[in-house]
């Protein structure tokens, strides 16, 4: 990342978290029963959301690149950062698809879940952190461990 940022990159950031987490408030997609009965195939209103939010970012990646050679407010270019799809990308998924049916929640929307009054969210946000602390610890002992036969070699 660029840390040639725009002064006002933090604050719009905030800003667009904050629209978003009021979009999801007011459209009733922070709630836990609606994201389930969207999984059990009862409620397609998330799906028309998700629909939504891909054109939309689908067009700005399409237009962006055409109008600027660079991020307005970071400054980073306009590149495409292909990822391998692996064995790792399956079990996150994997994890991520479980955690979501138990909770009824994604991680975006149990923010704005919490700031509309679900306390009980909290539990998914607990495992949220301890997940993605152990997949950190996961991957700097995987990356110790490669640097050591590197340097047994």
């Amino acid at each position: 990342m660029s840390q040639n940022r725009h002064p006002l990159f933090m604050p719009l950031i905030l800003l667009g978290g904050l629209i978003f987490g009021f979009g999801l408030g007011f459209s009733q997609m922070a709630r836990p029963e609606v994201v389930l009965n969207f999984l059990q195939f009862e409620d397609f209103g998330l799906l028309f959301v998700m629909f939504g939010a891909a054109i939309v970012s689908g067009i700005a990646f399409a237009v962006m690149p055409r109008i600027s050679d660079a991020a307005p407010l970071t400054g980073d270019r306009y590149e495409r950062r292909l990822k391998p799809f692996d064995r790792n990308v399956l079990i996150g998924g994997g994890i991520f698809g479980v955690g979501w049916g138990l909770s009824g929640i994604c991680p975006g929307a149990a923010y704005a879940s919490l700031g509309v009054g679900n306390v009980t969210i909290l539990w998914a946000l607990a495992g949220m952190f301890v997940g993605a602390y152990l997949q950190g610890y996961w991957r700097s002992q995987s990356a110790d461990a490669g640097a050591a036969v590197t340097r047994a070699d």
